[in-house]
């Protein structure tokens, strides 16, 4: 085995996976495989390797921040894929893979030999994962795709922002990039299974705009029902009142009284038994036709004390209600910290940094993630090596410029 899958825990161990990928949708498959203890390789692009790597303010002494909290926990090289060695590196590491992770731009990956056709003929278990803005096919399969261009098309930017009249706003963060990184690596997984049991692996497709859609299930549903589309309404709910953000003494808090028996609990928790009696309230619909006299009168209610008093005071009551809080809030939180959500990692040259830890827990595995991002081409030569090539054939390729070397290589 190699030194890297001796070492590797979590219920992935023993896997290896190429991540062909860069920017976001890809790392966060290879990342989410990673820190469940498969050997991930991030094979990056030379010159200049993984764009994120210049996605920069901010950087941790020279490093880039964005590119380091998305691919900890791998090994990396860097290969010259416009060189017919290059592509052969590629195809030899391929040939003895599990998973490739691939989400460059449609036809760029055939049209250098790379394409899953052309792998699964060498190797025909290989679970090929192609992440692309709008999927291998249908009218928009050829053009390129971004975050906020997916939030677009999805009817995210639809449904999102204060209310109509206002200008369209996307989701905060790129949601449309994270999810297919999810996507792909279930889909991934999924297909592993199925290897399994058949000995066959396959191309598992998705995009930008699949995992930007999948979160409209609430807004097709009524779409659907009714043939009328939501408009965007703030924090609020389309079918449940209340159910959203409210301004309090020294910030916001979040009340979600879906049903009546929470609605009922927003009452004793407010001390308004005069919301029970108000036949405005009386009923979920008539709380949705009566929403703006509601949340005046909530709102009036809660400006009169701070958010932490209001959230104790709901928690009493059975109310679920949480505040609104900022990156560094969260980031301290005493629950995201009891989850290991934020971790540190050593990186060769920023030091001890902190990550986002792995959202999925495990009864034993645990503990997979142990490394800082790699520097530029920091594995090349090791995972060289791992393919048979001879040192004086590394140092030959290299002043050729089909692979770059990291200056010291990393211990594994």
């Amino acid at each position: 085995m190699r030194a890297m899958e001796m070492k590797a825990k979590g219920p992935l161990a023993g896997l290896r996976v190429i991540e062909l990928a860069h920017v976001m949708a890809g790392p966060v498959g290879g990342l989410l495989l990673a820190d469940m203890g498969a050997n991930v390789i991030k094979v990056e692009k030379l010159p200049g390797g993984d764009d994120t790597r210049r996605t920069t303010p901010p950087e941790i002494n020279g490093e880039s921040a964005s590119f380091m909290i998305l691919n900890r926990n791998k090994r990396g090289i860097a290969v010259n894929l416009k060189t017919a060695e290059g592509v052969e590196i590629v195809k030899r590491l391929i040939a003895g893979a599990d998973i490739v992770i691939e989400n460059y731009r449609p036809g760029t990956m055939e049209k250098m030999g790379l394409g899953y056709a052309t792998l699964r003929e060498r190797n025909p278990g290989l679970v090929y994962c192609k992440i692309t803005g709008f999927g291998s096919n249908g009218p928009y399969a050829m053009r390129a795709g971004y975050d906020l261009i997916s939030q677009g098309m999805s009817g995210l930017m639809g449904l999102t922002g204060e209310g109509p009249g206002r200008p369209p706003v996307k989701v905060g963060v790129p949601v449309g990039d994270v999810t297919a990184g999810i996507l792909a690596a279930t889909g991934i997984l999924a297909a592993y299974i199925e290897r399994l049991r058949s000995g066959q692996g396959q191309l598992v497709d998705t995009s930008l705009l699949e995992a930007s859609l999948v979160h409209t299930y609430w807004p097709a549903a009524l779409a659907f029902a009714t043939g009328k589309s939501a408009g965007p309404m703030g924090s609020a709910h389309p079918v449940a009142a209340p159910y959203q953000a409210f301004p309090t003494r020294d910030g916001w808090i979040n009340i979600g009284a879906i049903g009546q028996a929470n609605w009922e609990r927003v009452s004793a928790a407010l001390d308004a038994p005069g919301l029970l009696t108000d036949p405005r309230f009386a009923t979920n619909g008539e709380r949705m036709a009566n929403r703006e006299a509601l949340v005046e009168i909530m709102s009036s209610i809660l400006a009169t004390r701070g958010t932490d008093e209001w959230v104790e005071a709901c928690e009493r009551a059975g109310v679920p209600a949480g505040p609104v809080k900022t990156m560094t809030q969260v980031l301290a939180d005493p629950q995201v910290r009891a989850r290991d959500m934020v971790i540190q990692v050593a990186h060769p040259t920023a030091g001890q940094v902190d990550a986002l830890g792995c959202p999925i827990k495990f009864s034993h595995g645990d503990g997979v993630t142990s490394r800082g991002a790699p520097l530029y081409g920091e594995h090349t030569a090791e995972v060289l090596q791992e393919l048979g090539y001879r040192q004086d054939d590394i140092e030959r390729l290299a002043q050729a410029s089909v692979v770059h070397l990291a200056r010291a290589e990393a211990e594994v």
